[in-house]
Order: structure tokens, then C-alpha cells, then sequence
């Protein structure tokens, strides 16, 4: 009998002159700026790579781009969205660490489209492990909690952690990384309705954020300190911080900035770390490699995975973070860009003028190149 040759692999669908985009196209709510239009698909300049975009976890920083509060501001108008799954649809020259038709996930401005252009070094293979919802959430709250627990804080097993915010987006990560750590995490949340999402996250303990949780943990201490918030938050946490601890300042969600006493850090002997996430990407890129791989072999162990709270159709994605603005969620939204089998964007749209796409396109290279950063972004993750 003849032997029969293997099939051809499917070759990758051809990339299309123009997409639906997701558009902000003034300061405002989100509700009210976001617009979704046809604009011309990128293509990748330097080091950059093209990605057909299949998913997109939301984050607070897309809230905070569409009001212009947010340490980068790119021209408008912009594609928002900021953390995606999806495949390699191109690569520049000299590009080696992916090839076309790779699947992978990624951080940077502009994944609100059915195409998104990123640095190469802001992409990684996305874990096997995981479906493209729930993977498209891994990048960016996940690596902000490892970066501050393991590389910040040196958190060790057996070791206290508390961590404010618990319920919320980089919050819950930091409790589901505490708990695989083999610390004993304590979690603060804002209402009733998120004490059961931080104790699904890892929490061994949940205090509601207006009752008064300084007097049982000054009892013992807490020897790190996880706050996205700032504020009350951190205030309050000096007064339970144990001896040789440390807090990780990740940002300011309240909105204000807590005044630090030099004095206080002397008498009690224990240290505050500010982690700016981003930085390490132009600074130690090699270090984003590292947090990535440990994160992926937490999924293969069946420790981690990302907490998704709802799947929302690509045409609903301007809803998706208005309910991330009112700060109502628990876990993350996800925005469905495409179907999986065939990379078709789930909407047409009409077309936009090809002046403000090439302007569009211009200000998200910038902003993708721009790595998030300390202050009210980070606060929110």
C-alpha cells in the first residue's frame, strides 16, 4: 500500500487592509468616548509583532486611558485595550523569538482590534493550560503580584501577607501567589459581595475594609503588604506591619497619594518597596521572561488560573469597561474579539476617515512602546 503523505498544515488566514477598532475619541467616561469604527490594520515596524487578536482581559488602566487620567496619554483618537490572547499574524525582520501562526499572549496599547501591533519583547507563548480567556488575563495583573511578592518583597513560606483590594483584578492574583508561596494571606475588600471571591483567590482570611481589621492583625503582624490602593489603605497598614516587614506600594486605586514617615520606618524597622511593573521591560526585559515561564509552570500544576468573571462580545466591550469603572466586578471581563477557528472579527463596522486611522495608528505604536507604569494605572491592576 503506497504511503500517504502527512496533510499540509493550514496555512494562516491572509491579513486584511483594514479591522474593526474599538476608538477613543475624546476624555470622558467610557461609555460615552468609546466608539467602535474601521480603521487600517497596523503593520509591525522594528522588533514589533502583529497579532490577530482573539480575546482581551480589561483592566483599570482602560478606564483611566479613556478619561486621560492615566500616566501615558496617547492622541486621540486610540485604540484602548491594553492585555490580549491571540496569533502571530506577522513579525518584522529580525524578529526570531516568534514565527506566524504562534499562539500567544501580550501586553501594550491598541488590543481593542481585531489586529494589535506589540513590541516583541511585551509577547509570550501562551500557556497550553489555559483557553484563550482565561489566558489573556495571565500578562499583566499576574506578573505585577509576582514581580511584587517574589522579586520586591521576598516573601517566604509560613510568612504573613496581606493584601488590600483582594477581590480585584491584580489583588486576587497577589492572594492565589501568596497561597501558593505557603503564606498565610489575609484579604481586605470593599463589600460583602467580594469576601467570597477573595477567599476563592486564596484568602485564609477576609476583613471588610470599613470594619476594623488593624486590631486583630496587630496582634501578629503582617510581614508583607500588598496595596494597589494608597491612601487609608496604607496608613493603616504602619500600624500592623511586623517587624523587618515590608510594603509593596503598586499603586493609588483611592485616588490619594500617603504621606511616608521616615521616623515610623525607623522606630519600627520595616521597609516600603515601590514596584513600577513596566519599568522592567526597557530596564530587565529578561525578568518578564522569567516571571512568564514560573507563572506558566504554576498553570501545568493546576495552582494557577486566571479568575474570569464574565465573557463579553466584542461590540459590548465599551459596557465591559464602564462595569470595570464603577469598581462592581469581581474577577475579570474578557472581551471576545474572535472566534477561535477562524479569526473573523465578530462585527462589521463602518468605515472611519484614513486620516484618523494613520493618526491612530501612529499614537498606539507610541503607547505600546510606553510600558505602563507606577501611580493610579498600577493602582488599579
Amino acid at each position: 500500500m503506497p504511503e500517504q503523505s502527512a496533510p499540509p498544515a493550514p496555512s494562516a488566514p491572509p491579513v486584511p487592509a483594514r479591522m474593526p477598532a474599538w476608538r477613543v475619541v475624546a476624555n470622558g467616561e467610557p461609555e460615552e468616548v468609546m466608539e467602535l469604527g474601521d480603521v487600517e490594520v497596523p503593520e509591525p515596524g522594528p522588533d514589533e509583532v502583529l497579532i490577530r487578536v482573539r480575546t482581551v482581559a480589561l483592566n483599570f488602566p482602560d478606564v483611566l486611558l479613556a478619561r486621560g487620567q492615566y500616566q501615558v496619554r496617547p492622541d486621540l483618537p486610540f485604540t484602548p485595550g491594553i492585555e490580549l490572547c491571540g496569533e502571530v499574524a506577522a513579525v518584522a525582520p529580525g524578529v526570531t523569538r516568534f514565527a506566524v501562526g504562534d499562539r500567544v499572549v501580550g501586553w501594550g496599547q491598541g488590543a481593542l482590534a481585531a489586529y494589535a501591533v506589540l513590541p516583541a519583547t511585551a509577547v509570550y507563548p501562551a500557556p497550553p493550560g489555559l483557553d484563550d480567556v482565561h489566558a489573556s488575563g495571565l500578562t499583566i495583573a499576574y506578573q505585577t503580584a509576582w514581580f511584587g511578592l517574589h522579586r520586591r518583597a521576598a516573601l517566604r513560606p509560613g510568612e504573613t501577607l496581606l493584601v488590600h483590594a483582594a477581590a480585584g483584578g491584580v489583588g486576587s492574583a497577589a492572594c492565589r501567589l501568596g497561597a501558593a508561596a505557603g503564606a498565610h494571606v489575609v484579604g481586605i475588600v470593599g463589600s460583602p459581595a467580594k469576601v467570597e471571591a477573595a477567599r476563592a483567590a486564596g484568602a485564609h482570611e477576609v476583613y471588610l475594609r470599613d470594619d476594623d481589621w488593624v486590631t486583630p492583625l496587630r496582634r501578629r503582624g503582617a510581614d508583607v503588604v500588598f496595596d494597589p490602593v494608597g491612601g487609608a489603605a496604607f496608613e493603616q497598614s504602619t500600624k500592623v506591619i511586623a517587624f523587618e516587614g515590608r510594603i509593596v506600594v503598586v499603586g493609588f486605586a483611592s485616588g490619594d497619594l500617603p504621606r511616608v514617615r521616615p521616623d515610623h520606618l525607623l522606630v519600627k524597622n520595616y521597609s516600603v518597596l515601590g514596584l513600577h511593573w513596566g519599568l522592567y521591560q526597557r530596564v530587565r526585559p529578561q525578568r518578564l521572561d522569567e516571571a512568564h515561564a514560573e507563572l506558566c509552570r504554576l498553570v501545568d500544576d493546576g495552582v494557577l488560573r486566571p479568575d474570569v468573571s464574565d465573557v463579553v462580545p466584542f461590540e459590548d466591550a465599551a459596557d465591559g469597561v464602564r462595569r470595570l469603572a464603577r469598581g462592581v466586578t469581581t474577577g475579570r471581563i474578557v472581551v471576545r474579539v474572535a472566534d477561535d477557528a477562524t479569526g473573523d472579527a465578530t462585527r462589521d463596522v463602518a468605515r472611519a476617515t484614513s486620516d484618523d486611522d494613520r493618526a491612530a495608528a501612529d499614537g498606539n505604536r507610541a503607547a505600546a512602546h510606553a510600558a505602563p507604569g507606577a501611580g493610579r494605572g498600577e493602582a488599579a491592576r
